[in-house]
């Protein structure tokens, strides 16, 4: 199982790595469901990703990709510019270092334009929400419809880029001029007011660059919640502070057996979309159903250790990283997984097909288990999106939100009743959520 590293918000990310299952967990095993490796492969796209230290308690650079020169700390910064398309990832927890401190601790990302010529960055979507009070981790149902449901702050982020949206907060249009810099983000995670204090907050942004430009996350200390740093004092500190501590635990070598620390992310990771056709291994053009009573499943967000027997690991390579945190972007947070399903039923009658998302048992020898009953820890919470025509060959734009546990077998998503010979085109998107961890199983199940 994955141990789970939490503090009051649960914060959860892959950190340790056992096989022991819980007390009293009885393993149920799905014999008739088989295991496919996901076509396809995530994109080339960069994503500033910034996740380490995930608890800040102290001032100081997150995740630098600026050039090392004229930096009194050159080995906090990466050296990595951005240019075209790329993303940014940025999800943070805040409390007081001690227990008198009632300062403020103010998330800031600043973009720097470091040629001669001056440089437009486009957002096209962007989202960033804090625990408390904009999405407090409340009881939800396993699935529940809508568009406008979450839990937590990671899944209400990728809810929104999912549809699209760009929060006022964020400029559809910044120009930087030759050599300066500009604000992303400049925003507060307030402690002060909660019980215990303690809260965190989750960026996403999808953007274009014109021009090459370097990005930096800081962490900086307010006195008020209400007074947010200047571009200059971000700058100040940008140039003359280092990594901020103290630091998550360090990861273990992928090669290396037992035990894992997975460890978490900062620095840029490849990867912002994982889409593809699920054809039969025969034709690119179909999806032949199961047998009647049978099933196939896909893995998601597959890794190291948790394979679950297809050899395949999803997670994102990182392009350029701090040497104490995590070897790849484990758990592919914020990735859009977008699958299409063109289901064919090649029988002589009707057949009733089933789509559905679950969170089986971590492993990495080939099958799909469940646990019974279920922990307490929850895996996977977030907003999945599902386009298909309904029975009457109506077309149906669904959003639902999953909170499963660890081992939980999902409800279906999707029920159609497919006549002999006949297609049917399903369409599943969602991002992987950062309060969620690794892996999924995508299945298709003919009743």
């Amino acid at each position: 199982m994955l141990e789970l590293l939490s503090f009051f918000i649960p914060i959860n990310t892959p950190i340790f790595y056992s096989q022991n299952v819980a007390q009293n967990n009885e393993i149920i095993a799905e014999e008739n469901n088989i295991l496919r490796p996901l076509s396809g492969q995530l994109n080339k796209i960069p994503v500033f990703n910034s996740n380490s230290p995930e608890l800040v308690l102290g001032e100081g650079i997150l995740l630098s990709t600026f050039p090392k020169d004229n930096k009194n700390h050159p080995e906090a910064h990466l050296n990595f510019g951005f240019q075209g398309r790329f993303d940014i990832f940025a999800h943070h927890v805040a409390k007081p270092s001690t227990e008198n401190d009632k300062r403020t601790l103010y998330l800031g990302i600043i973009i720097h334009n470091p040629s001669s010529e001056t440089v437009t960055v486009n957002t096209f979507e962007a989202a960033s929400y804090l625990s408390q009070p904009d999405a407090p981790f409340i009881t939800l149902p396993s699935k529940a419809e809508g568009s406008n449901i979450y839990a937590g702050p990671g899944s209400r982020v990728m809810g929104d880029i999912l549809q699209k949206k760009r929060q006022e907060t964020f400029s559809s249009e910044i120009i930087i001029p030759a050599g300066e810099s500009k604000m992303l983000l400049n925003l507060p995670i307030p402690v002060q007011t909660l019980t215990p204090p303690i809260n965190g907050r989750s960026t996403y942004m999808r953007l274009y660059s014109s021009g090459k430009v370097y990005l930096a996350s800081l962490a900086m200390y307010q006195d008020t919640e209400d007074n947010p740093p200047s571009l200059s004092q971000w700058q100040q500190l940008l140039e003359n502070q280092s990594l901020s501590s103290p630091r998550d635990l360090p990861p273990t070598p992928p090669e290396a057996s037992g035990k894992r620390i997975y460890g978490r992310v900062a620095g840029v990771s490849e990867g912002n979309l994982w889409k593809t056709d699920l054809t039969d291994s025969s034709s690119n053009q179909i999806l032949t159903i199961p047998d009647s009573g049978e099933a196939f499943s896909y893995g998601l967000s597959t890794l190291i250790g948790g394979t679950l027997g297809t050899n395949q690991v999803q997670t994102a390579p990182m392009l350029v990283r701090y040497p104490d945190t995590a070897y790849s972007a484990h758990g592919n947070y914020g990735v859009q997984y977008s699958l299409t399903l063109p289901l064919f039923n090649p029988n002589k009658e009707n057949k009733i097909v089933n789509i559905a998302i679950s969170t089986p048992v971590k492993q990495d020898i080939l099958g799909v288990n469940f646990l019974n009953p279920l922990p307490t820890q929850t895996f996977f919470r977030g907003l999945v999106q599902v386009k298909y025509n309904d029975d009457n060959n109506i077309p149906r734009l669904k959003y639902f939100h999953l909170v499963q546990k660890r081992g939980e077998k999902g409800e279906n998503l999707v029920t159609l009743t497919m006549p002999p010979q006949s297609q049917k085109l399903v369409s599943v998107d969602f991002l992987y959520p950062p309060d969620a961890t690794p892996p999924q199983i995508l299945t298709v199940t003919t009743e």
